[in-house]
């Protein structure tokens, strides 16, 4: 293939294939905690690394990596402590992370506005060998977590006061979830974009949902619809010319529509076979739903 013939569309790929992986890999459970625009808010904060990076003359992607792993840390003591004043902190939390992203980068001898924009959007022909080295280890780190992890972290996402009862370290795994959603933003910001990364972390997610209920099929079918995303998107970007981060989002919420289009009538189908099995029962409307344990519906 022409395309596999310059060495930045090989970079540009192969970081496409570890965002489409990682960034599922995590929302799976920010969408279980309700927390689904938690990669948004990181990836605010994650410009004023990018900015000091250009100012201090040091990878952008280590430095945004290190101040979003920060701001998530600060983001879950807000949670914990701010009570009635948290959003208000949050609030100025995001908006000053976008606010010295700008001016760093200004102030930055080699920066400019044009170097903030491909971190905003993502840019194909800017991903350089050493970005994909970074890229490869902070995705081997979040693989391991969320993998490794799964059963602990999935019991927190469900139900924490359940999971404190159990015995499990809640406010640590909070905290490593926290600092594991903003190791993927700095994954997936040199290919989607720091404004956009968040919807590939929730879409992709809420199609596999459309599909299954289960928590291992909802993983492997969300990290499926990702990598299938992104390397679509960032093909279609180099034959097209048109934006990855764009691109790749549009892709999402299309196969989300597709997914949904194709799950209703068959729910409708499969909830009309159960009716006709059980001639006898209450209609499905009226029936009380049996007692199942915390991780029975979606199957951990």
């Amino acid at each position: 293939m022409e395309i596999l013939n310059y060495a930045f569309m090989q970079r540009a790929l192969l970081a496409a294939v570890l965002v489409g992986i990682t960034a599922p890999a995590v929302g799976i459970y920010l969408v279980q905690r309700r927390q689904a625009l938690m990669g948004d808010g990181i990836g605010h904060v994650a410009m004023t690394g990018v900015g000091l990076g250009f100012l201090l003359s040091w990878s952008p992607v280590w430095m945004a990596t290190l101040v979003s792993v920060l701001g998530a840390v600060l983001m879950e003591l807000i949670r914990w402590y701010g009570r009635t004043r948290g959003d208000i902190a949050l609030a100025m939390l995001f908006y000053g992370g976008m606010a010295g992203g700008v001016m760093f980068i200004n102030l930055a001898p080699t920066g400019s506005n044009a170097n903030l924009t491909s971190y905003l959007f993502g840019s194909l022909s800017t991903v350089s060998e050493s970005d994909v080295t970074a890229i490869c280890l902070l995705a081997a780190f979040v693989v391991l977590v969320t993998l490794g992890l799964r059963r602990q972290l999935f019991a927190v996402s469900q139900d924490e006061e359940f999971a404190r009862v159990t015995g499990l370290p809640v406010r640590a795994l909070n905290l490593l979830t926290a600092v594991t959603a903003a190791v993927t933003v700095t994954v997936a910001m040199r290919v989607v974009g720091l404004l956009l990364v968040s919807a590939l972390m929730v879409v992709p997610v809420a199609a596999a949902q459309q599909l299954s209920r289960s928590f291992a099929a909802t993983f492997a079918i969300a990290v499926a619809i990702g990598v299938a995303v992104t390397l679509g998107g960032t093909v279609a970007s180099y034959y097209q010319d048109v934006p990855p981060g764009a691109t790749i989002v549009l892709l999402t919420i299309a196969a989300f529509v597709l997914l949904t289009a194709l799950a209703t009538p068959l729910a409708r189908r499969r909830a009309r076979a159960v009716a006709a099995a059980q001639p006898g029962a209450d209609p499905a409307e009226c029936r009380i739903p049996a007692t199942r344990g915390a991780g029975d519906e979606l199957g951990v």
